[in-house]
């Protein structure tokens, strides 16, 4: 695979939800930036297939990010196979539970923090030990979303456990900021993946009209990539972002902003 300028040669990075969207965006911009990458998933034809497509650069473990032991064996497989750990993105998820707060049933409202805030929990959680053992710094992204600030941008659970994992971020960084260990959330908004797809009930063929729809009313004017969010995570677990720790950075057109200029009814 071709390199962009290898910031990150030498480093090695966990992924979750590597298989596809924006998780396979950063495997893709991770290695391109040299680094090596372990992808974290349950869709396991899929992310073999992203692993494959990266040759030696990373490899594909099957891993449920909601179970202790799977998230465990994931993180320090990684440090095993290849020699230590540098980078973990805890980016797994799904929109979960939806409809009112009438009718979410408890196991569903569980099913769903345990998926997006959990999950940021325990690979924090296992990372961690490992990059303060080894004593030399490291960086650790979650991804968030925008609904994380804006209540109106998701389902109910989907917004409260986002905004857990931004709050947890923030926690967490103050504690590992010592170590020099770096951790940071994004929070994507616009980005067309299946996730998003999914949400509404379409179908990958379907991704362009999503993505002119999207365009359509976002201050700036095309829909977001998972390249867009994947720039930012490359950026920040690089050196050029070593004093940047406890952010929850928004990568969304603008969208969290408020509608375009025209649309509003300003002068």
């Amino acid at each position: 695979m071709s390199k962009l300028g290898g910031k990150l040669e030498g480093k090695i990075a966990v992924v979750t939800g590597g298989a596809s969207g924006i998780g396979e965006g950063i495997a893709r911009r991770l290695v391109a930036d040299g680094a090596r990458v372990v992808i974290g998933d349950i869709s396991d034809d899929e992310g073999e297939a992203v692993a494959d497509s990266l040759d030696e650069d990373a490899l594909y473990r099957h891993c449920d990010v909601t179970s202790d032991d799977e998230v465990a064996a994931l993180v320090q497989g990684a440090a095993k196979d290849f020699g230590r750990l540098d980078i973990m993105i805890n980016n797994a998820g799904a929109i979960g539970a939806r409809g009112s707060i009438l009718d979410i049933t408890v196991d569903e409202w569980d099913a769903t923090i345990n998926l997006l805030l959990r999950s940021t929990f325990l690979g924090m959680r296992h990372a961690g030990r490992i990059l303060v053992d080894q004593g030399e710094g490291g960086s650790i992204i979650n991804t968030a979303s925008i609904a994380a600030h804006a209540p109106g941008n998701g389902p109910h659970v989907y917004g409260t456990a986002k905004a857990g994992v931004v709050h947890l971020t923030q926690r967490v960084a103050l504690e590992l900021g010592e170590h020099r260990i770096r951790v940071n959330a994004i929070c994507p908004g616009g980005i067309v993946t299946p996730l998003v797809l999914g949400a509404v009930g379409v179908g990958p063929e379907e991704a362009g009209a999503i993505a002119e729809v999207i365009a359509a009313v976002r201050p700036y004017p095309r829909a977001g990539r998972p390249a867009d969010v994947a720039a930012t995570a490359a950026w920040l677990v690089s050196d050029d972002g070593e004093f940047v720790t406890g952010q929850a950075i928004t990568v969304d057109g603008g969208e969290s902003v408020g509608p375009k200029w025209s649309d509003q009814m300003v002068t």
